[in-house]
């Protein structure tokens, strides 16, 4: 209740802005955010057909769809007039497809960030939270590699912009994201197909999107700048949460660049991280 009431203040009239906002996590925080008493959230994203979607999912007067790319500055600019907050959620995500795609994932993941933070640093919202993944905590894929530099643009744009509170958001695996394993499986199982593993001794971070979508609230509540901020996930084995749907798998072999374990804290973090718990 102490949260909500937080929240409640903070959000009171505010225009927020999320990139990739009609994606599987920017849907749900959009369907939060109008819990409270917001003024307006701007969805920009590339996808028509998702923003048709998160429109007839969510009649509210307060949603404005914006139909645009993070590489192009000029729809940015006219996106951040007036935003108190922005929740940089858009990324070229998939592993293989980025490998296949780096001029498009460079492009998208770093330049797309630096256009967003020159975007921020002219309309000087109060809060930017820049959404990561563990995939970024020394880096093995070009993905990985891509969002690690956007967390250090981040941290270089809190580090030299007073205006602005930049912070990032570091996650692991969310269950209910498009495109990720569980699809895949449920996918298989229904055509009576092993399930694709890739290693039996494969683990992953992972956690519900409700929970990935609480957490970033807290982060709005506890953000002063600078912060990466990551949740405590429970580390799964890929073959216990396979079982969960079916017994039968099919070991495919390690994909290039792909970790046996992910971490969300590199040693040096460790260090220097802070505990804290939920309110």
């Amino acid at each position: 209740m102490k949260m909500k009431a937080l929240l409640t203040k903070k959000l009171r009239n505010k225009t927020i802005l999320i990139t990739g906002g009609a994606g599987s996590l920017g849907s749900i925080l959009t369907k939060k955010l109008l819990e409270f008493p917001v003024a307006a959230i701007r969805v920009l994203d590339i996808n028509e057909h998702s923003l048709f979607q998160l429109r007839h999912s969510m009649n509210d007067s307060r949603l404005r769809l914006l139909l645009g790319n993070i590489n192009d500055q000029n729809r940015l600019e006219m996106a951040g007039i007036d935003v108190d907050i922005i929740f940089h959620t858009a990324a070229v995500k998939n592993i293989e497809i980025s490998e296949f795609n780096p001029f498009e994932t460079i492009e998208t993941n770093i330049n797309g960030t630096i256009n967003m933070i020159k975007m921020a640093m002219k309309n000087k919202p109060v809060h930017f939270f820049n959404i990561s993944t563990d995939k970024a905590v020394d880096p093995t894929t070009l993905y990985g590699s891509t969002k690690q530099i956007s967390e250090r643009l981040v941290s270089w744009a809190s580090d030299h912009v007073d205006s602005v509170n930049f912070s990032t958001i570091r996650f692991g695996n969310v269950i209910e994201t498009r495109g990720n394993v569980f699809e895949i499986w449920n996918e298989q199982s229904h055509a009576n197909i092993p399930l694709s593993i890739t290693d039996s001794k494969m683990k992953r971070y992972f956690f519900h999107i409700d929970k990935a979508v609480d957490f970033i609230l807290q982060c709005l509540s506890l953000s002063k700048g600078g912060e990466i901020f990551v949740p405590k996930m429970k580390l799964f084995k890929m073959t216990d949460l396979a079982n969960k749907i079916s017994k039968n798998h099919k070991i495919i072999g390690i994909r290039k660049g792909e970790k046996l374990t992910e971490i969300l804290l590199s040693d040096t973090e460790k260090k220097f991280s802070i505990e804290r718990s939920y309110m």
